[in-house]
């Protein structure tokens, strides 16, 4: 019988585990020192922030894994012996594999700060990690997170809902403008300031200082400033966790390098999510993508592939989705912080600054090529084919009443983006169909 190991149990490792299953009977074993079961990781910070327990973010019931017959390993992997098929483990016996899955994941970047590994200073990836945030934020007067992105604001929303003061350092001049237009960042940062997070633009951290015993006790910025604090939550983005296979045969650069069939250079070795790394990535497509919908369809695609079927990583188009404080955001397609020279755009942002859509196509032959959108829900699947059809922005403006996906009595705005649209380009064909009423006589 077949025996496939899988290690780490985040979204890309049980996501295989999981389709291995339904299409074979292999043995299968998924080995993590985190935690025992599989646990939503987008779900760390309601933990924290009181609106669920631990146990509520596991998908399953801890019978699911018996029944299904996936062997769960709560162990670290010292090392990976390629040749004999062999990983050594810390406290159990070496398991040998016929079949090895790397989902590793990814860790916080540190860059190497004075200070950086004090008692008071954590990442946030990690159930670990949100044990480290409790421990360290106790009745303290003050933290201050370093980097911006998604989760840099998810820890000052943790924070915030404790009533702790928070200092958001952010190198960019609007938050999360690396990633965003400015038009969204700006509003972002507007947004973020409203829930009285102090937001220092154009901000690094020089170093983080300690109090007599090695604790925080503040950091420096990279103008001099001294911010006193009791907490740093260190945000600045992650890497794949590679650490595992840099003494072994298999080839990385960043990530774990893959090919298109997600196969590493080893024979019966595979890489996905977080710690993957595509040797030739799709036009448009970053060559990590630390993502949780991708981590799950790369984890979909290598049990097709380990149970016969041998298939090819197809992405489709690009999409995400997140949270700023209150306001949603969904993007697809994509839409660049900064216009690429063939692109066109149409902005709308509502009058309370809190809703934005951002729609940006092609200069010359109008086509549809991505939209971020805050404050308003739209449905995947439509701008899903939209951009495989490569329809053109005419078209989506005119089903765009289709695509609305907020709950019953959300107010809509689609006339107003409509006609917003149509003032800025008049010649655009763009004809709405009004939905039938029926009368009451």
């Amino acid at each position: 019988m077949k025996h496939v190991v899988i290690i780490g149990n985040g979204i890309a490792g049980i996501t295989a585990a999981r389709h291995i299953r339904k299409n074979s009977d292999f043995d299968i074993s998924v080995i993590s020192a985190e935690s025992e079961h599989f646990w939503s990781r987008t779900a760390l910070m309601y933990i924290y922030m009181g609106h669920m327990k631990y146990e509520h973010t596991k998908p399953y019931e801890d019978w699911f894994w018996k029944k299904n017959r996936i062997n769960l390993v709560r162990d670290f992997v010292k090392s990976i012996d390629t040749a004999a098929h062999r990983l050594t483990l810390d406290q159990n016996e070496p398991l040998t594999y016929d079949v090895l899955i790397l989902a590793t994941g990814s860790q916080p970047n540190k860059f190497g700060w004075p200070g950086q590994d004090l008692k008071g200073v954590s990442g946030m990836v990690s159930l670990q990690d949100l044990k480290r945030i409790e421990e360290h934020t106790q009745n303290i007067e003050r933290g201050v997170i370093v980097g911006g992105g998604l989760i840099g604001i998810e820890l000052a929303e943790m924070l915030n809902s404790r009533n702790i003061p928070v200092s958001l350092l952010v190198r960019e001049a609007e938050f999360w403008d690396n990633v965003l237009p400015n038009q969204e960042a700006a509003m972002i940062s507007r947004h973020i300031r409203k829930h009285h997070i102090d937001l220092r633009l154009k901000t690094e951290l020089k170093e983080i200082l300690a109090d007599n015993h090695g604790r925080v006790s503040a950091v420096v910025t990279g103008d001099g400033e001294e911010i006193a604090c009791q907490f740093v939550g260190l945000t600045a983005g992650v890497h794949p966790n590679v650490k595992l296979v840099k003494e072994s045969p298999i080839e990385t650069n960043r990530g774990i390098l893959v090919n298109e069939f997600l196969e590493t250079n080893i024979p019966d070795i595979y890489a996905i999510g977080d710690c993957a790394e595509h040797k030739n990535p799709f036009p448009g497509r970053a060559p990590v993508e630390q993502v949780w919908y991708t981590g799950r369809m790369m984890g979909e695609t290598v049990a097709q592939t380990i149970c016969g079927n041998k298939t090819a990583y197809q992405p489709g188009p690009w999409f995400n989705s997140a949270k700023f404080f209150d306001i949603e955001y969904q993007t697809y397609g994509r839409v660049w912080n900064k216009l690429k020279e063939h692109e066109d755009e149409f902005y709308w942002e509502h009058e309370s600054g809190e809703m934005a859509m951002h729609f940006v196509f092609d200069k010359q032959s109008k086509t549809f090529l991505g939209i971020n959108t805050f404050g308003i829900r739209l449905r995947h699947e439509h701008f899903d084919k939209w951009l495989k059809t490569e329809v053109s922005i005419d078209y989506v403006m005119e089903h765009l009443k289709e695509a609305n996906f907020d709950p019953e009595f959300f107010k809509p705005h689609e006339d107003d983006i409509i006609q917003a649209y149509k003032a800025q380009y008049p010649d655009a064909k763009v004809t709405v169909k009004r939905k039938k009423v029926l009368g009451i006589f």
